[in-house]
């Protein structure tokens, strides 16, 4: 039965990114095998892993036959370690599916995220570019480290509202990144394809820059109110210790990407603010003054906020009520 139906169901390509991803590729490729739709294809592109984690992948698909559960299976082998965004854009390329999920080597896809996906873009020809809900976890998939579901309730105001566009997404955007449940997007390959792919300048920011290009490009964000993935995160990452310092070292790294997609095309004003709040903070890069306690936190607002000229012109405006246009 499930070989008849892949002849009628497009082909969907599972592309799981792996850097010395040993300590839990298996269980996300565990999570592939229990998937309820019948036509997929797998894509494992390794970024030059110096562990195991390719012998680890290869065991696990001869073992009891695995890779028969599959329409076609690839593992791409790096030489060299090119980073997160040009192994997508090198999976992305192998790809044959009509239809890509991107997950991480740590995270699991739930047995109904393909099927619920191909079902809602079936029903919505519209979409190209699809999002759900995201399972966010401590370290663990046990249900005692279970933290919450992201997003929670979609306003119309928010940015996956049903009455945004693809220009009102990508404004909001320009301002700052507030996909939170990233882990859960579903992509039309023609159309991740057609606007370049991942954007290989930045090596470890592969997602902002996807949702400004694609949006920019007039591909709406769409949103399905489902529980697609698990997302695991780890204690220990840099990301996930946002209450441990007063900026979040991913700030700091990321200058140059501001720079080239959002500095151009914010209103005046709001570029001059930011670029002050970023000389400011480099205060925060020593990390006696960056670890979180009330003196740290009264320097940051005093040095950013009051000593900001920006900062007062901008709250005067929106008293005013004056809005600045975003530039095209």
């Amino acid at each position: 039965m499930r070989n008849d139906m892949k002849e009628s169901c497009p082909l969907v390509s599972i592309v799981v990114s792996t850097f010395n991803s040993s300590k839990f590729i298996i269980e996300t490729l565990e999570s592939f095998k229990w998937q309820t739709y019948p036509n997929i294809e797998l894509i494992v592109g390794d970024d030059a892993s110096s562990d195991n984690t390719v012998a680890m992948v290869k065991d696990w698909l001869a073992i009891d036959d695995h890779e028969k559960c599959f329409q076609g299976v690839k593992v791409i082998e790096g030489a060299v370690n090119i980073g997160v965004s040009a192994n997508a854009n090198r999976s992305l390329k192998e790809a044959a599916g009509q239809w890509i999920k991107f997950i991480g080597a740590d995270d699991v896809l739930l047995p109904n995220c393909i099927q619920d996906n191909m079902a809602f873009v079936e029903q919505h020809k519209d979409i190209k570019v699809l999002f759900s809900k995201v399972q966010l976890y401590q370290d663990t998939f046990e249900d005692h480290h279970y933290i919450k579901t992201i997003p929670g309730s979609i306003s119309e105001e928010s940015i996956m509202g049903d009455r945004q566009t693809a220009r009102s997404q990508y404004e909001m955007l320009l301002y700052s990144d507030r996909i939170h449940f990233t882990p859960s997007v579903f992509l039309h390959r023609d159309t991740l394809r057609s606007i370049g792919g991942f954007d290989e300048r930045f090596k470890l920011l592969e997602d902002y820059p996807l949702w400004l290009n694609l949006t920019k490009n007039n591909h709406k964000l769409y949103f399905m109110n489902a529980i697609t993935v698990n997302y695991r995160r780890h204690s220990k990452a840099i990301n996930n210790n946002g209450n441990s310092y007063v900026v979040n070292l991913n700030y700091f790294r990321h200058e140059a990407f501001r720079k080239e997609y959002t500095y151009p095309y914010l209103p005046k004003a709001i570029t001059l603010n930011q670029r002050f709040i970023w000389y400011a903070s480099q205060l925060f890069r020593w990390s006696l003054f960056n670890k979180r306690s009330r003196i740290n936190l009264f320097l940051y607002d005093l040095f950013t906020f009051y000593a900001n000229p920006f900062s007062y012109y901008l709250v005067i405006k929106r008293r005013l009520g004056t809005k600045a246009g975003i530039a095209k």
